[in-house]
Parts: C-alpha cells; structure tokens; sequence
C-alpha cells in the first residue's frame, strides 16, 4: 500500500505554499508525510511543484505542470508509483487535523475505491486501487483529482466512516490557518 501526498500547490489564497506552512512545529508537508507512513503506507510519494523542499521519509516528484491544477499532480504522482504497489491511499498537505488512523481505516476496508468520510460527507483522504489508476489519471484534469472518477463510479465506492480520525478540515485561507492555529 503506497502512500501519495499532492503538495504541488502554490497556495494562492493562502499566499503561500501550503506544504511550507508551519502547524504546531511542524510543516504540513511533513505532517502529511508522518500520516501516511504512520498508517501504513510505504512508500510515500509527494508531488511538489510551487515550492521546492527536502522531504525524509517519502520520494518527491516534481510536477513542472502543477500550475494547471491539481490533476496534474494527482497523474504525476500515481505514475511514480512503484509497480509493486496493489493500491494507494491520497491524502491532501492541506489538511493537518486528519489522523494515522484514518488511513488504516481505509486500508483495513479492503476496498478497490474507499473515500473517508467524516459526518456522513465525503472527504479525504481515498484509496485507490491500481486497477483503478488508468481511470483516475484520465479524468483528473484542472483543478479536480480523483473526485471526477469517484463520482462516476458510484457502484465501486466504499464509504469509511473516520469520524473519530480526526478533523477534515482544510486550510486554504490566512483565517482559516489563524483558526487552527488559536485551537492548538
């Protein structure tokens, strides 16, 4: 099970790269790192494209397209993937409050397309299984990742229920960083 981590952003509401942003000590690129690996997923990619940084624990690709959105991402990232990988969990750089055990949530579903859901909605992080792969990277295009092949395919969807994994939130604004960091 390998582990994919799309931080390719620049991160333009925000005004800065996301995946350099610091929570709690900690930059989000490596939070998401420690995610992944944490539940389970070896190995772990990371796209990165606005910013440029030295990444342990995960092999970086570089996505020179990453500025047409994050499909671009989403298709470098799974043609790095080793062939040995039966299926990976994407999990997003924006999102710190989401726990290891969200993923091993989808992990231990045993699922071809699982998607975490916090509250009964659909969230991130997802898995997917490489018989999947060709599908997901042919429509992820612009600004939109798995989502597209996720809603056309509502018969292969596995829903998890993460609730308890922690919080889905994602930080795309100045204020929604300052929320989370007055909560910490």
């Amino acid at each position: 099970m390998a582990g994919l981590l799309l931080a390719a952003g620049r991160g333009e509401r925000l005004g800065t790269p996301k995946a350099l942003v610091e929570y709690a000590g900690e930059r989000l690129l490596d939070r998401g790192v420690r995610l992944l690996a944490e539940g389970g997923c070896r190995p772990v990619v990371v796209v990165l494209g606005a910013a440029d940084a030295d990444v342990r624990g995960a092999v970086v690709v570089r996505n020179p397209g990453w500025a047409s959105g994050m499909g671009s991402s989403l298709r470098a990232g799974l043609a790095a993937l080793p062939e040995e990988a039966e299926a990976v969990v994407i999990a997003l750089v924006d999102q710190p409050l989401i726990r290891p055990g969200a993923v091993r949530a989808l992990i231990e579903a045993r699922a071809g397309l699982a998607v975490a859901t916090y509250g009964g909605r659909r969230r991130n992080p997802v898995l997917i299984a490489r018989e999947h792969f060709a599908g997901v990277a042919e429509r992820a295009v612009g600004d939109v990742g798995a989502r597209a092949f996720i809603q056309a395919h509502p018969e292969l969807v596995t829903e998890v229920p993460c609730d308890g994994h922690g919080d889905p939130a994602d930080i795309d604004t100045p204020q929604d960083l300052a929320a989370l960091r007055s909560q910490g």
